[in-house]
């Protein structure tokens, strides 16, 4: 009987503190950061560019990272990983498990402005700064 009273206050507390949580939405974090006046929304083209632009190579504690981002008509539509660390298992894991969530959240937020992934934070660090360097060259 003790073991069933525990086990379901846990579950209540572990519940509470899932349904406390932020959900990340990242277009309102975009949203709030202030902008000069005239200047275009996170991810809007200055021209509707479109193609795909390599961004450079940015050496992290780990290894480099390198991202090609795709847009059409001004829009992020894809974003192809290029290199990332992996020169043993757990950079390979790492990368397994980041890079998908990276990218997910890049289109998602149509910018670089993203969170890192818990755990990969040099990899999430690196791509979203060649990423960057893509859109900017994309918009240049």
């Amino acid at each position: 009987m003790r073991r069933a009273v525990l086990t379901a206050a846990s579950t209540t507390a572990l519940v509470v503190l899932l349904l406390s949580l932020k959900p990340h939405h990242s277009t309102v974090i975009a949203a709030g950061v202030p902008r000069p006046a005239g200047s275009p929304s996170p991810g809007a083209a200055s021209g509707s560019s479109t193609g795909t632009f390599t961004g450079d190579p940015v050496d992290t504690r780990y290894g480099t990272v390198q991202v090609a981002a795709t847009l059409a008509r001004g829009r992020l539509t894809a974003v192809k990983v290029l290199q990332v660390p992996s020169d043993n298992g757990r950079d390979q894991e790492i990368a397994f498990y980041a890079v998908p969530r990276l990218t997910q959240e890049a289109l998602g937020a149509q910018s670089a402005r993203i969170d890192a992934v818990s755990g990969a934070s040099y990899t999430s660090q690196g791509y979203a700064q060649s990423l960057q360097s893509a859109l900017d060259k994309a918009h240049a």
